[in-house]
């Protein structure tokens, strides 16, 4: 397992990306299913809550999120005119449980800054969803040192232009930078961007 002290030390920015890199975004979704389960109850008194939850649980741990509307309302007889309401609440969700750093990750992060090194988030997720979504997690007073940029406002990885807006925004160079991802777009994007990239999983 990978930590700090293996990064070479000339390394002056650490990339992240924000699911399943810096927590898992399942403890995310499943708290927007639980809220969107208890509003259907509250407000059809069917079905119970928990069995909507479950049927969530188990749909996104097969299938995972895409669709996952359509298959709850095909299982239960949703009237399409919540649709909109869970959609919104991806959006708004208020949860009621904090979002947990990856405990490893937390580490990183801690000795990142403790060294003085410059942290960058660069999620390719809707800008709404995502804020919503750092809004809720517990940084550990670290979200001070975290520069956040949202790749839709200038062009989604795995395409190089946020990168080289952050490079000649921050005057770094290629060879400053590491990024750490989870997915193969993630890859693609250091590859675009001629920088080094780790997997989270190898902190994990």
């Amino acid at each position: 397992m990978l930590q700090y002290k293996d990064f070479e030390p000339g390394k002056k920015a650490f990339v992240f990306e924000l699911d399943n890199v810096l927590y898992p975004e399942r403890d995310y979704l499943l708290q927007v299913y639980y809220l969107f389960s208890n509003f259907i109850e509250y407000s059809e008194g069917t079905p119970p809550s928990a069995d909507l939850t479950a049927f969530f649980k188990t749909a996104y741990s097969h299938h995972g999120d895409e669709g996952i509307f359509d298959r709850a309302k095909e299982a239960f007889g949703l009237d399409e005119k919540y649709r909109v309401n869970f959609e919104r609440l991806y959006y708004t969700a208020r949860l009621p449980l904090k979002l947990l750093l990856y405990k490893e990750v937390l580490q990183l992060l801690q000795d990142i800054v403790v060294d003085r090194k410059q942290v960058f988030l660069i999620t390719n997720g809707t800008p709404g969803i995502q804020l919503n979504k750092i809004r809720q997690i517990e940084w550990n007073g670290l979200e001070q040192y975290l520069k956040v940029y949202y790749a839709e406002e200038v062009k989604l990885k795995p395409e190089p232009d946020v990168l080289t807006y952050i490079l000649n925004e921050q005057g770094l160079q290629r060879r400053d930078v590491v990024i750490v991802g989870a997915t193969t777009i993630d890859e693609e994007f250091a590859a675009a961007c001629g920088i080094d990239y780790l997997n989270v999983d190898e902190f994990l």
